[in-house]
This record gives structure tokens, C-alpha cells and sequence, in this order.
């Protein structure tokens, strides 16, 4: 006997049952969204989830019913999938509006007025291309024999909740074990997504043309997520040992450093989701005719303008102002150390122990210099170390004098151990001399 297929096939109508609960559902609370806006109401970040989770309820009611390889169905479940990536979009600037004032970024009023505007600008570029698809849900839905509920749900049912009003803080202040590395540890990381984002070289334009060939060459959905899980490592890493300790408490700027992990984490969360919009939905990647019909709706020059213009250069401008504090942190927090290391033997400090020795210097926080009598040498300069050899050899010295972090001078008594790693072979600790040499 042959085996039995475990996909039942079911008919149109027999689909259009299933889905009309779900698509009521929608239809109300979107008709809700939609009065908001023509009323000129705020939008708050509760009722951005409840419409969130009602199109991600009907998209997964599509999915599951294979609505997207159906004719009659593809169209509808593709504006739906739309919806739910801009909304979620639009839920996280308006949690970035909402959250703001408490990230203490003492930024300029002039900076703030200007973010806010954008942030404004944004979201309204968002809210009215959200009802713009809901009209060809609309439509589509219609034709395929929906009933569409216009009626929506009272007001009161997303009523607002105030978030100027905090409860008095009576949680006692934790000792963390370590906390002096792990700040350390945290803001290591934190130069490091700052650094790799910079040096896209992705700036801002008034030629929105500019951007058209920059999405999927030169940043993807799945370079903006890398980056976004690099600043939430940080921000889970702060939150787990150094929100609410003592040690925060008694430094302004580790309590400043939250807000700026928490901004770019959020404007990256905006670029993941407007990236994923335009490489599954605009029609210069997917051709089509739906796409070419919502690339009517959401103009893609001014959503690559909001992508790059707003949510990308924002990311990247509070890491940087970010990168700021955390030089002054680190400063705070480095514990500066003297040691003593051998001279490589037997041709002392030539250009590979030099080179290796200034990668460490570079590698870590703070400054790492060379003594030698009344004479100090950079030892992130491998020029200046070359130099320092030489008057090491004309000395007839065997032993060296570092100073510098504690970190930097415990790698470099390991160089040293290890003979200077001459053969090119690194112990696990100094693993990164292999990678920065590349």
C-alpha cells in the first residue's frame, strides 16, 4: 500500500473559515491604529505590542496553512508579514522616545530637540505606511471573501501606562566578585562593536540614491543582527554584575554608560527590522508584482533614508559618544603595575618580539611603556621598541622594566615566558598575536 501523505490539501473555503477569527481580530485592532493616527492620538508601546502580536498571530495562521505559495492567499499574507515588520519597528523608536529622558546621555537641548524630530519623522514615516498596507489587506481580504470588522476596540482597552513614575529603590546594592575585571571585560566589548560598526563607513546623505546598492553589498540583515547581539552582550553582561552594586553607584559615569548600551541596542533593533522589510519586500531584491505594489506604498528611497539617515547613523553616533565615556571609565578603573622581564635572547629586541610586545600594548586598555634608566619608550610603537633594543644591547642589560595595566603587563611577562613566541607558536592567552597580526 502506499503511504499517505500527513498533509491533508483543504479548500479555499474551507480555509476561509479558519482564518476569518484571526483576521478579526486584526482588522479591529488595526482600525484602532488607524483612528489613532487620523485623530492625531499617540501611539504607545503597549498597543504597538497588541498589534504585533495580532499579526504575528495571523501571519502564523498563513504560514501554517501554506497561504503564502497560494494564489489567493499570497498577496494577502505577504502585506500582513509587512505590517508586522514595520510595527515592530515603530515599537522599538517609540520605546527609544519613551525610555530617553532616563538614559542620562547629557546630550545638548539642541541634540535632543534634533533626535527627537528625527525619531518623530521616523515613526510617522512608519505609522502611515503601516495604514497604507492595512488598506490592501483591506482590499485583498475582501476579495477573497473575509468579512472585515471596521469596527474597533474601545480606547479604553489600550489605555496608556505612565512611565514618568518609578517605585522608590530598596534593593540592596550587590558586591560582585571581580567586578573591577568585568567592568573592564564589558567596556573591551563595547570599543570593539563601536570599532566594528565605524568602519563600515556608511556616513548619512541628502542622495537617498546613495543607498540604494548598500543593502544586501554592504550590510544585511545578518550583519546588523551580529552587531545588535554584540552591544546586548554588554548590556546583559552591565546588568548581570554591575547594575545595582555599590560600585556603580559610587561612579557617574558607569551609571551614564547604561543609557548609551541601551540607545544603540535599540536604534540597531530599528535597522534589523527595516533591513529584513526591504530585503524580503522591496522589489529592487525580490521582483514581483506585490512587491512592486508595496514598493508603492513604502517609498524605498525614504525608507533607505530612514534606515541609513535615522536608525543607523544614530547607532553608530551614541556608540561613539559612548566610546567616550568608556575611555574616562577605563581610566577610573586601571590599575597601573611595574614589572621586570627578561631581554629576548640572543638578539634581544628586533623587530618580531618588538612587533608582539606592541600588540599587546595596543590590545589592552591604558598605556604600556618601556623604562630604561630616565628614559620612556611607547611599546605601542614597534619603531620605538626597536629603538629601546638598542640601547638595551649598547647597555649590555638583561632585564627590562614595563609599565603599564596590570592585564597588558601580565600578557607580556607570558610573551616573555614563552621566548618571545618566536616560532610563531602562542599559548591560548595571546591567541589574539596571531589574529591582529593578519
Amino acid at each position: 500500500m502506499a503511504a499517505k501523505s500527513l498533509i491533508q490539501i483543504i479548500s479555499e473555503n474551507e480555509f476561509l473559515k479558519i482564518v476569518q477569527e484571526p483576521s478579526g481580530l486584526f482588522f479591529r485592532v488595526s482600525a484602532l491604529f488607524c483612528e489613532k493616527i487620523r485623530n492625531g492620538k499617540d501611539v504607545s508601546r503597549k498597543f504597538y505590542s497588541s498589534l504585533i502580536q495580532e499579526t504575528e498571530y495571523l501571519e502564523s495562521v498563513l504560514d501554517e496553512h501554506g497561504a503564502r505559495e497560494n494564489k489567493t492567499w499570497s498577496f494577502f499574507s505577504e502585506y500582513i508579514a509587512c505590517i508586522r515588520n514595520l510595527t515592530i519597528a515603530a515599537f522599538y523608536i517609540k520605546h527609544i522616545l519613551d525610555r530617553y529622558p532616563y538614559y542620562n546621555l547629557g546630550e545638548s537641548r539642541e541634540n535632543t530637540i534634533f533626535f527627537n524630530d528625527s525619531a518623530y519623522k521616523a515613526l510617522g514615516f512608519l505609522n502611515d505606511s503601516i495604514q497604507g498596507l492595512r488598506a490592501e489587506v483591506v482590499k485583498t481580504g475582501e476579495l477573497n471573501g473575509l468579512d472585515i470588522f471596521q469596527d474597533s476596540f474601545a480606547m479604553n482597552e489600550f489605555s496608556d501606562i505612565e512611565s514618568n513614575k518609578r517605585l522608590p529603590r530598596t534593593v540592596l546594592e550587590d558586591e560582585v566578585k571581580g567586578e573591577e575585571d568585568r567592568i573592564l571585560n564589558l567596556c573591551q566589548k563595547y570599543r570593539k562593536a563601536a570599532k566594528m560598526i565605524n568602519e563600515i563607513g556608511i556616513e548619512r546623505s541628502d542622495t537617498l540614491e546613495t543607498f540604494r546598492h548598500i543593502i544586501p553589498s554592504k550590510l544585511d540583515e545578518k550583519l546588523v543582527r551580529m552587531f545588535k547581539e554584540l552591544v546586548h552582550s554588554v548590556q546583559s553582561e552591565y546588568d548581570t554584575y554591575v547594575k545595582n552594586t555599590r560600585i556603580e553607584q559610587s561612579h557617574d559615569d558607569l551609571k551614564n554608560f547604561r543609557g548609551y548600551i541601551s540607545m544603540p541596542l535599540h536604534l540597531l533593533e530599528v535597522v534589523l527590522w527595516l533591513c529584513h522589510f526591504y530585503e524580503r519586500h522591496e522589489d529592487d531584491i525580490r521582483h514581483g508584482e506585490c512587491k512592486q505594489q508595496i514598493s508603492k506604498i513604502v517609498n524605498k528611497e525614504v525608507l533607505l533614508g530612514q534606515i541609513f539617515n535615522f536608525a543607523f547613523h544614530y547607532s553608530k553616533y551614541y556608540l561613539q559618544e559612548g566610546d567616550k565615556l568608556v575611555k574616562n571609565i577605563l581610566k577610573g578603573f586601571l590599575e597601573v603595575v611595574r614589572a621586570e622581564i627578561p631581554v629576548p635572547q640572543p638578539l634581544g629586541f628586533h623587530a618580531r618580539p618588538s612587533t608582539y610586545l606592541s600588540l599587546i600594548a595596543r590590545h589592552h586598555e591604558g598605556e604600556l611603556f618601556m623604562l630604561i634608566d630616565d628614559e620612556k619608550f611607547n611599546a605601542k610603537s614597534v619603531m620605538n621598541l626597536l629603538q629601546a633594543g638598542g640601547i638595551l644591547a649598547d647597555k649590555g642589560y638583561l632585564n627590562v622594566t614595563l609599565e603599564g595595566s596590570r592585564h597588558a603587563i601580565n600578557d607580556a611577562k607570558l610573551l616573555a615566558q614563552n621566548n618571545y613566541c618566536e616560532k610563531g607558536e602562542f599559548p591560548r592567552q595571546l591567541s589574539y598575536l596571531r589574529t591582529d597580526q593578519g
